[in-house]
């Protein structure tokens, strides 16, 4: 009886499999990434709608990363500025390391803008404090 799922002539795909089935898991894998940047992004505090695309997520995780890092080497403690499950920080050392909080209907790019220019405000508090 003949095998009814031949190999393909590259000998790593069955006949009855898709063509578009790499597209799929490459699909799959990128809805993985921007599930993951999201939850990093919400483990912050961010505020996100689900309708951020993958390059609104990086850009954004990328700003927050930058600001965490001038809130540190200006001295901040990153676990008593940033904000637990979304809500406000508890007692911030210093308000010039909060993280900004994004407004219910602002742009990614906005927020961004805000953000770098929080990240500046952070730098610039380190550099008073001689940091």
């Amino acid at each position: 009886m003949p095998n009814m799922t031949p190999e393909s002539s590259s000998g790593d795909r069955r006949a009855d499999e898709s063509p578009s089935r790499p597209v799929d898991a490459r699909e799959e894998e990128f809805q993985h990434a921007k599930d993951e940047i999201a939850f990093r992004l919400r483990d912050r505090g961010v505020r996100l709608t689900g309708n951020e695309t993958g390059d609104d997520l990086t850009g954004l995780l990328d700003a927050v990363e930058r600001f965490e890092a001038a809130v540190e080497r200006s001295g901040g403690d990153l676990m008593v500025d940033e904000p637990i499950d979304g809500r406000s920080p508890i007692a911030p050392d210093n308000e010039a390391f909060v993280l900004p909080r994004r407004g219910a209907s602002e742009s990614i790019p906005d927020f961004i803008g805000r953000i770098a220019v929080a990240t500046s405000r952070a730098k610039a508090q380190g550099a008073d404090e001689g940091g």
